[in-house]
């Protein structure tokens, strides 16, 4: 009951501040910005994929029967799979963004189109779902036999190819170098851009612009470090009996508590959505008295 209590708060608070954040920015005219129009996104992915994982979760921890069915456990990694590769890649989108933005700021309205932000938002979403059926189809490919207890809280890879009765070869090495090259690809864009950014904001005069620059980086900076830092250090665990409760650890924190973060690292760092929020508020405090 006091975990139940714990992941049901945690769930609570990504519900509430992922959906308030896509309400913040969707109602207010200041905020319907490229950066903005991926923090939405962002939102909405960390959303999707909580909700796709939590919820089995909670329900584990009140009932006796914690079985999945096969189907559902193959639906619960399909579904992951999409919304872990989208936010890959939208952490790069929002990094690039951040450097057309600071190193290139009378461009900025013109390289960052609508037209280009949709396209770079769409790519995403279609090379994520690429990715999870493909991870799938060579999954669905292993022979599962007699009764199976995955070693996980939630239908991760390793965790299903752990109880194949088959060799799991082609599927692991699938996944790997996917997931080898999706992590490379994005911090190829990532890593530059921030140096690029870093470099161009040592180089200004004046203290207080520095200052802006910064900060308006920050909050990204800080949700890729946490996400990427989580993914890696996952991926980095040998693959042996005495790593699984690391990465059960691991797969916790970046299935269950990542998403909370993100919209309280946004909020509670950016001076735009604070501003929003406290106009919000004073909106309703105003209608309420009439």
């Amino acid at each position: 009951m006091p975990l139940f209590l714990v992941f049901l708060t945690i769930y609570t608070v990504t519900v509430l501040g992922n959906l308030g954040m896509i309400m913040i920015i969707k109602i207010n005219p200041k905020l319907h910005t490229p950066m903005y129009f991926f923090l939405s996104h962002l939102s909405l992915v960390d959303f999707c994929y909580s909700t796709v994982v939590t919820p089995k979760l909670l329900e584990n921890l009140v009932v006796e029967d914690r079985t999945i069915s096969f189907t559902g456990c193959i639906m619960q990694f399909f579904f992951a799979c999409i919304f872990v590769v989208t936010e890959t890649f939208m952490l790069a989108v929002m990094a690039y963004d951040r450097f057309v933005a600071v190193c290139k700021p009378l461009l900025y309205t013109v390289v960052m189109s609508q037209k280009l932000c949709s396209l770079l938002v769409g790519a995403s979403y279609s090379w994520s779902i690429a990715c999870s059926l493909t991870y799938t189809y060579f999954l669905l490919t292993l022979s599962f036999c007699g009764t199976n207890f995955i070693n996980n809280f939630v239908c991760e890879h390793a965790a299903i190819v752990s109880v194949s009765c088959s060799d799991p070869y082609i599927s692991q090495r699938v996944i790997l170098v996917s997931a080898t090259f999706n992590e490379i690809s994005s911090l190829v864009i990532i890593l530059p851009s921030y140096v690029s950014i870093f470099i161009t904001v040592m180089k200004m005069p004046s203290t207080g612009g520095r200052h802006k620059a910064f900060s308006t980086c920050a909050s990204h900076l800080t949700a890729v470090t946490i996400f990427h830092g989580t993914i890696l250090f996952l991926y980095c665990v040998p693959n042996s009996k005495s790593s699984w409760l690391m990465v059960k650890v691991a797969s916790v924190f970046y299935t269950v508590v990542i998403p909370m973060l993100n919209p309280l690292i946004y909020s509670l760092r950016n001076e735009d959505v604070k501003e929003a929020v406290k106009t919000l508020i004073n909106v309703k405090l105003f209608f309420g008295k009439m």
